[in-house]
């Protein structure tokens, strides 16, 4: 893996208690461009470093924006950054969600909780590019009110897009849908044949997710899944990442349900 490049921290915005969303610009030397799903190797200095996902490509002072929920040491630092520290960046690494197999047909991005970062960056690509496609719906699934992320921003995308909302245990003030995210594909009016999903969650999520939407006609390599793993080298060597035959640092973290479908049954894996 290439040594990391230095990053300021140019910008933090609080989504919800635990997870905040940092822009990072380069102080000298920028990475190559990154694709929407790819993600970058985090490194806090002195502490270690983290494999997170690109939740945005350009940021408001045009750097490269990552949601953080602080759940480990590493993460719980990157989730206390203030405008001005510093971090180590290197990627772009792993594969990105396939936007050029979607073009002239219908999308649906599907997320579960901190899953919408990834995809953020689909719905940021499509929003601007809204002639490239047909129908965009997105569907997006919390456990609680108080943990969906980019509240405000899923606002904005209603009229472009058909955006639904769901939460598992709604909490005082909440008028919207209760249910798993798989709950919104009931009534909604799928095109199978021209239409591509994308869906990013945690993982039972995304098994239950992926067998709906092909039991509702879509062949599998019509459904893509952003996978996680403890991705450390970020190169393939390594192998703690690996999953079956695959390496997800390398071959993921988006693969094709036709490639995994098998694989997410088995529970050793």
């Amino acid at each position: 893996m290439a040594p990391p490049l230095p990053y300021q921290v140019a910008g933090a915005r609080a989504e919800t208690g635990d997870t905040r969303s940092i822009e990072l610009v380069p102080s000298g030397r920028g990475l190559p461009p990154f694709a929407p799903g790819q993600f970058a190797m985090i490194y806090a200095f002195g502490v270690g470093e983290v494999p997170v996902s690109v939740s945005a490509l350009r940021g408001p002072q045009g750097g490269l924006v990552h949601t953080v929920r602080a759940v480990g040491a590493v993460s719980s630092v990157l989730y206390r950054l203030r405008p001005g520290d510093t971090v180590g960046l290197s990627g772009p690494y792993g594969t990105g969600w396939d936007l050029a197999a979607a073009a002239g047909e219908d999308l649906l991005v599907i997320a579960g909780g901190i899953g919408l970062a990834p995809l953020r960056p689909v719905v940021h690509a499509a929003l601007e590019r809204r002639h490239e496609y047909g129908r965009l719906t997105i569907l997006v699934g919390a456990r609680r009110p108080a943990e969906l992320i980019y509240r405000d921003e899923i606002d904005s995308w209603r009229g472009p897009a058909h955006v639904a909302v769901t939460v598992d245990r709604p909490g005082p003030g909440w008028h919207g849908a209760v249910g798993v995210v798989t709950t919104l594909l009931n009534g909604l009016d799928l095109r199978p044949e021209r239409t591509r999903a994308l869906v990013c969650g945690p993982e039972v999520m995304m098994r239950h997710t992926a067998r709906d939407l092909v039991a509702r006609g879509l062949v599998p390599d019509r459904v893509q899944v952003s996978l996680e793993r403890n991705m450390r080298c970020a190169t393939g060597h390594c192998g703690h990442c690996q999953l079956g035959p695959l390496l997800l640092c390398r071959d993921g973290p988006v693969v094709g349900y036709d490639r995994v479908a098998h694989l997410l049954l088995v529970r050793e894996l």
